[in-house]
């Protein structure tokens, strides 16, 4: 999926160096805005860094990996302050839905279970945007910053009926780095941004469930990473 994303956004950037022969310039206000708004809509993967608890002297012992990634979607409003010529503080406060399967492994490679592991977060992100000088109607950009991110989905009791035994901490913050291109449409700018965004916490609920501690023991650690492909609209 990160493949994916990534050949999207190089197809689109393309494109739009193609279409850079006309010289008329659109929207050249939006630059001068103080401040403007706008929305975002967007695709997300979500993965996990994990550390397993590996015993090898103990045969009970399992390994955990994500071994496959789903795709998610995020939406989100976007309040952009002009702070320099090329400098912007942007925060963009929304939601996004995902979902990650641990597999557990035992010893000999022999697949043991899979636990799905949904999240629906409320996100706060802040971020500064450094802009390059502009060619034509179209202007790259990198961004950086934190998002603290709030867990809906997170369980306060593991489910047995469903076969859950792993839960996640509620918040957690993360750093954020990405860059992007904006477009300069006639009447709105058009923004195509790929972005990382990483965990600072381990997030795994280490107290285990009673029925089936094994899935919780097998790891001692878990952060969470989230790649983001978004499209601003401002």
């Amino acid at each position: 999926m990160k493949r994916v994303l990534l050949i999207i956004f190089i197809s689109v950037t393309a494109l739009s160096l193609q279409a850079q022969k006309q010289k008329v310039k659109y929207y050249q206000k939006v630059d001068t805005k103080t401040i403007h708004f706008g929305f975002t809509i967007g695709l997300n993967t979500m993965d996990f860094y994990v550390r397993n608890n590996n015993v090898p002297e103990n045969s009970d012992t399992l390994f955990t990996n994500v071994n496959q990634l789903l795709p998610g979607f995020n939406v989100s409003a976007v309040s952009n302050l002009r702070l320099m010529k090329y400098l912007d503080l942007r925060f963009l406060p929304g939601l996004s839905f995902g979902q990650r399967d641990l597999y557990y492994y035992k010893p000999g490679g022999e697949l043991y279970a899979k636990q799905k592991i949904e999240s629906a977060f409320i996100e706060l992100p802040v971020l500064l945007k450094y802009k390059a000088k502009r060619v034509n109607n179209f202007r790259p950009y990198f961004v950086a910053g934190v998002n603290y991110r709030m867990d809906m989905a997170s369980r306060r009791k593991y489910n047995p009926e469903k076969a859950i035994y792993v839960r996640l901490k509620q918040g957690d913050i993360y750093h954020e780095e990405g860059f992007g291109i904006d477009f300069y449409l006639p009447y709105f700018k058009f923004s195509a941004e790929l972005k990382v965004s990483t965990g600072f916490r381990n997030i795994l609920v280490t107290d285990p469930a009673s029925e089936h501690p094994e899935y919780v023991n097998a790891l001692r650690r878990l952060r969470s990473q989230i790649w983001v492909l978004s499209f601003h609209f401002e």
